[in-house]
C-alpha cells in the first residue's frame, strides 16, 4: 500500500518519504559512553601507572620462587647439589663441582642476577642453617626469604615439598 499525499495544488501524488537531517554534535548517550570509557582509562592509569617499591620487589620475589623451584629441579637432574648465593646487590646460584662451590655458568635461567635496587635478604630455616640448597632429595627443610627496600617487604615461603609462596 503507498501513502498518498495531496499538494497545495489539490492534486493528490505519491507522498515521499521526508529524511530530517540530523544535527551535528553529540546524544546525550554518546557523552556518557565517552566519559565512562575515559573515567576506566584513567583509573586503570593511576593503579597500574609507576610501579612502586612494593610492587617491583614482589615482582622480584615472584622471579626468585621460579628460579628457586627451577634449581630444586636442576639439582636433581644433574644429581649435584645447587645453593643460593644473596646480599643486598643481588643473587647468583652456585654447583658443587669437585668439591667447591662454584658459580652456575652453563644455565641461562639461573645466572647471576642483580636486584633493581638495594635489597636486604633474610633467610629463616627451621633447621637453623644459613643457607639455602637443594641436593638430590625431593625433601628439604622448610625455609623463609625475607626480602625488603625501605618500608616494601615480601617473604617467599618454601614448605620443603618444592611449593615456593610469595607473601
Amino acid at each position: 500500500m503507498r501513502l498518498m499525499r495531496r499538494q497545495p495544488s489539490g492534486r493528490i501524488c505519491p507522498a515521499r518519504r521526508t529524511h530530517h537531517r540530523r544535527s551535528s554534535g553529540f546524544t546525550l548517550i554518546e557523552l556518557l559512553v565517552a566519559m565512562v570509557i575515559a573515567a576506566v582509562a584513567v583509573s586503570m592509569l593511576a593503579v597500574n601507572g609507576l610501579p612502586g617499591a612494593q610492587r617491583g620487589l614482589r615482582f622480584e620475589a615472584e622471579r626468585l620462587a621460579q628460579l628457586l623451584s627451577l634449581a630444586q629441579e636442576e639439582s636433581q637432574v644433574r644429581g649435584r647439589p645447587i645453593r643460593l648465593q644473596a646480599d643486598d646487590a643481588g643473587y647468583r646460584f652456585l654447583i658443587l663441582r669437585d668439591r667447591q662451590w662454584v658459580p652456575l655458568i652453563d644455565d641461562e635461567d639461573l645466572r647471576a642476577r642483580p636486584w633493581d635496587e638495594s635489597t636486604a635478604v633474610n633467610l629463616q630455616r627451621s633447621d637453623g642453617l644459613n643457607q639455602v640448597e637443594f641436593g638430590r632429595d625431593v625433601v628439604s627443610a622448610p625455609f623463609v626469604i625475607g626480602l625488603a627496600r625501605g618500608e616494601a617487604q615480601v617473604q617467599i615461603r618454601a614448605n620443603g615439598l618444592g611449593v615456593f609462596d610469595v607473601q
